[in-house]
Formats: structure tokens, C-alpha cells, sequence
């Protein structure tokens, strides 16, 4: 389509290419800034999200020169205007058409260096993601400075093939001196995509170490710890451990508290008073309601668990400490016993078997037969 384009005006005289050239591209630019641009500030305005509004303020501008500049290079293509101007059509690609294709590319960059750091900014002050979003602002910039470089140095005829096998000798040194943090950099990026946990949230690893997220960083994560320590684990690591999240996807948490009680005992009434002690401890929700559950036959108890749920995963382990002392204390004014293991222990000598009866509590009772 270009290249009949550029063959209809060959066909016409140099003045009236070069009048029809520009009086559509000046005017497409005129055109665009005019009604294009009212009308999208019409459409974003009827958003909420101001993400739009960045990505129309920055733009507006590269499109607009684009435009108007695409007439300036698409003359020095047109044979009939190349040889009627006083300089041979190289020279004339060298002042008008490259140039013009370098203001463009320049516009672009800038404008989409813009867009990404704006957005950035936008979500980070949100305060909902990660806060080394930042770090993508500078990630981005470098690869748009960089193929800014390459494209002016490739429009502009440079060769540009020992640029890139130095970079890539460059980028293997350098990631062999640092592999440990390039590895925690890439983890940091896998974690922020894979949104695994966010600030504030309590999480536990399988190493045993657990805390609230108080910083997620470049090279590491920090947690604080239920002893008030901070905890730094390189983002490598984290990317390629297992952590539980315990504050998604909601902050309540189920606690299980285990009990057992003697064989005989009545669990109709034993059942309800489990449930009323977990209500009316004030950290257990009212909702979903408490309830206990019998899971075994034990050697020695019925065993039971308690289950209810908590708001947030930190109350846990205050919860289980309070209706473990209201429950000791209900069973034993309610005389419900709570067992503990027994054996029978018999001793064989030489004159006769000893029974050293039940033990049981560290007691032994001895009878000689």
C-alpha cells in the first residue's frame, strides 16, 4: 500500500506531491489534535480508574508528531520531489527523512518511559502490592534507553553487531559474579507476579521460621517475628521453598485445640460444654460456629478437638492458651476426667512374681506372691 502510494505521486509534478504530502500529514496532525483529542478526554473521563488518563496524556504527543512528521520522511521516498530539489535524494534522506525518523523514535520512547513510571507510581501509592514496584520503573527505563540507542544506531546505518556481542559477553561476566543477585532479583520479580503475600500478612516457612511481612525488597523479604526479631530470607530462597500464607485468602484462621476425656464419660454433655466455653471466650468468632468433634478411639481417652476460628492468624495461639485453661478448669468442676496413659508392669525373680500393680503418675505399688 505504501509503495502505490508513493508511485501515484511520482506521477505528479514535485510542487504538487510536496503540497499534497503535507497538506495531509499538517493536516491529519491538525485533524487529530482537534476532535481525536476531545474525544478521548470525553471516553476517560467517564472512568474511574485514572490509569487511562496517564496512558492518554503521555501518548498524545508521539501520535501527534508521528503524524505530522510521517509527510516530512515520506517526501524524501517520492522520486519526483528527490530530483527536483538542489541536493542529490542521499543528501536529502540524510537532512529530512532520517531525522525525522529519529524525532519519532525519541517521542516514543520518552512516552512510553513516561507511561510505565506513572503507572508504577499510581499502583504503589495504592499501597496494595509489593513496594519494590518501583524497581520496574528502573528495569524499564534501561531497556527503553537501551533500545533507544540501538534503533537510532541501526536507523542511522552503524553496524551495531559488535555492540551486541560485547553486551552479551558483558551479561555473562556479570551474571556469573553475581548470580546469587540476579537469583534473589528474578525471585523477587516471580514473587511480585505470583502475588504470594503481601505486606502485613503472616506467613510460615519450611524451615519453621514465621512472621508478619514487614518489607519485601529488591534482594530479600523481612518478617517480624511473634518474639519482635526481624527475620531477612533472600527471595531466592523464598521462590523456591514452600510458604503458607495464613492471611489469605481472609484473616481468620481455624484453631484446633485437642483434648481427650475418660472412657464412661457423657459426651452429649461433654460436646456442649466444649462449645459453650468456645463461645463465650471473646477472640473466637460467633460465626462460623465452634463446634467439637470426635475423632478416635484412644488407648487411654476419647479423643477429641475442639474447632473454631479466629480473626487473624497472631490471635491463634492466645486463643488455644485461653480455652485450654477454661476447659481444665470446667472438666474438673464438672468431674469429668481427664486421663493419662497407664501399664501394668510385672517383675519375674527367682523366688516368686512381683506385680508391681498400675503405673502410673511415677507411683508404683509392689506385692510379692
Amino acid at each position: 500500500m505504501f509503495d502505490g502510494f508513493v508511485a501515484s505521486l511520482d506521477a505528479l509534478p514535485a510542487w504538487q506531491a510536496t503540497a499534497a504530502v503535507l497538506a495531509a500529514s499538517f493536516g491529519s496532525a491538525v485533524l487529530l489534535e482537534v476532535v481525536g483529542v476531545r474525544l478521548a478526554r470525553r471516553l476517560t473521563s467517564r472512568t474511574e480508574t485514572a490509569l487511562d488518563d496517564i496512558v492518554f496524556e503521555e501518548l498524545r504527543l508521539p501520535i501527534v508528531v508521528t503524524v505530522a512528521l510521517a509527510g516530512v520522511y515520506l517526501l524524501t521516498r517520492v522520486e519526483s520531489v528527490a530530483t527536483a530539489t538542489l541536493v542529490d535524494p542521499a543528501t536529502l534522506a540524510l537532512f529530512f527523512g532520517k531525522p525525522s525518523l529519529s524525532v519519532i523514535v525519541l517521542v516514543w520512547a520518552r512516552a512510553l518511559n513516561r507511561v510505565v513510571n506513572r503507572v508504577v507510581e499510581a499502583v504503589k501509592n495504592r499501597g496494595d502490592r509489593f513496594d519494590f514496584a518501583p524497581v520496574f520503573s528502573n528495569v524499564w527505563t534501561l531497556v527503553v534507553l537501551v533500545g533507544t540507542v540501538a534503533v537510532l544506531l541501526s536507523l542511522w546505518d552503524y553496524d551495531i553487531s559488535p555492540l551486541l556481542a560485547g553486551a552479551g559477553i558483558a551479561g555473562i561476566a556479570i551474571g556469573f559474579a553475581a548470580k546469587d543477585t540476579v537469583a534473589n532479583f528474578f525471585g523477587g520479580i516471580a514473587l511480585y507476579f505470583d502475588d504470594t503475600y503481601k505486606l502485613g500478612d503472616f506467613v510460615v516457612l519450611d524451615s519453621g521460621d514465621s512472621g508478619t511481612v514487614v518489607k519485601v525488597g529488591v534482594r530479600s523479604t523481612t518478617l517480624l517475628t511473634r518474639d519482635e526479631v526481624l527475620v531477612t530470607v533472600p527471595n531466592s530462597v523464598l521462590n523456591a521453598t514452600r510458604v503458607t500464607n495464613e492471611s489469605a485468602p481472609g484473616r481468620r484462621r481455624r484453631v484446633r485445640v485437642p483434648i481427650g476425656v475418660a472412657y464412661g464419660t457423657d459426651i452429649d454433655a461433654f460436646e456442649e460444654l466444649l462449645v459453650d466455653l468456645a463461645l463465650a471466650e471473646s477472640l473466637v468468632l460467633d460465626a462460623p460456629k465452634p463446634r467439637a468433634r470426635f475423632r478416635r478411639f484412644g488407648d487411654s481417652a476419647l479423643e477429641y478437638e475442639l474447632l473454631c476460628w479466629v480473626n487473624g492468624p497472631t490471635r491463634a495461639a492466645k486463643t488455644r492458651h485461653r480455652l485450654n485453661r477454661a476447659i481444665y478448669h470446667a472438666l474438673d468442676d464438672a468431674g469429668i476426667e481427664i486421663p493419662y496413659p497407664q501399664r501394668d508392669v510385672r517383675m519375674r525373680a527367682s523366688g516368686g512374681e512381683m506385680d508391681l500393680g498400675a503405673v502410673g503418675d511415677g507411683d508404683a505399688v509392689a506385692s510379692e506372691r
